[in-house]
C-alpha cells in the first residue's frame, strides 16, 4: 500500500487515493479540513507526508504540498480568471505564467474566458476556477469541501470525472461531501463523521451498502 500522506485521528489518506469524508450538516467535515490545513487547532496530532505537522502554520503546510478547495468556491470576484490563478501561486513569475496557461488548457471553460471577472462566471465555472487555483501550487494532498454544492448535474459529472485522473498521478484527495452516493462513486474508501467523530469507515462499496449510512448522513 502507498505511504499515507495524511493521518489525523482514525483517518488516513494514501498517495494516489480518493477518500470520501461524509456526514450531514454539522457533522464536522469543514472543521476537520480546517484542522488539517492549520486554520484551527485540534487535540489530534496531524501528520503530513510522514512528518508531524501539528506546529506548522497554514503557509508551511501549503508549502509542503497541501491544496484546498473551500466550500462556496470563494474566488476573488473582482479579479479575472487569469489574475485569480496568478494570485494563488507562490512560484517564480515565469513558472507562474506557465502554470496559468496549463490550467487554461486543463479547464477549457476557463480557457475560453481568461480575462473575465470571476463574478461574471457561472457557478460551475467558478468551481473549476477554485479547483484550478488549488492546483497551481502542485499539491500532493488536495482537500475539497462540498465541491458539488449548487452545481448542475453535467458540471458535477465533469468535476468528479477529473478526480480519478488526478489521483492516478499520485495525488491524495480527501473529498468532503453530503451527497454520499456521488462521493462513494468516485472514492475508493470513505469515513462518516458525526459530531466530529468517525463513526463508520470502510470501502466505498461497503459504505454504500450499509443501511446505517442514510441515518448517519441525516443526523449530522
Amino acid at each position: 500500500m502507498s505511504a499515507a500522506v495524511l493521518e489525523i485521528g482514525g483517518l488516513a489518506v494514501n498517495a494516489g487515493e480518493i477518500v470520501a469524508l461524509l456526514g450531514g450538516n454539522g457533522a464536522g467535515k469543514t472543521s476537520l479540513l480546517e484542522a488539517i490545513l492549520g486554520f484551527r487547532s485540534t487535540p489530534e496530532p496531524v501528520s503530513l507526508f510522514g512528518q508531524d505537522a501539528s506546529a506548522l502554520t497554514v503557509e508551511q503546510r501549503v508549502a509542503l504540498g497541501v491544496g484546498y478547495v473551500p466550500e462556496g468556491r470563494r474566488v476573488f470576484a473582482g479579479l479575472t480568471v487569469r489574475e485569480n490563478l496568478e494570485a494563488s501561486s507562490t512560484a517564480p513569475a515565469s513558472e507562474r505564467r506557465r502554470r496559468v496557461e496549463e490550467m487554461l488548457v486543463l479547464f477549457p471553460m476557463l480557457g475560453e474566458r481568461p480575462e473575465a471577472r470571476a463574478w461574471l462566471l457561472s457557478g460551475g465555472q467558478q468551481q473549476m476556477l477554485a479547483l484550478a487555483r488549488a492546483l497551481m501550487n502542485r499539491p500532493r494532498l488536495l482537500l475539497m469541501d462540498e465541491p458539488t454544492l449548487g452545481l448542475a448535474p453535467l458540471v458535477v459529472a465533469d468535476l468528479l470525472r477529473r478526480l480519478p485522473q488526478m489521483a492516478a498521478g499520485g495525488m491524495a484527495i480527501l473529498l468532503a461531501e453530503q451527497r454520499a452516493a456521488l462521493a462513494l462513486g468516485t472514492a475508493s474508501r470513505g469515513v462518516v463523521l458525526s459530531r466530529g467523530r468517525i463513526v463508520l469507515a470502510g470501502s466505498a462499496a461497503e459504505l454504500a451498502a450499509d443501511p446505517a449510512l442514510a441515518d448517519l448522513m441525516a443526523g449530522g
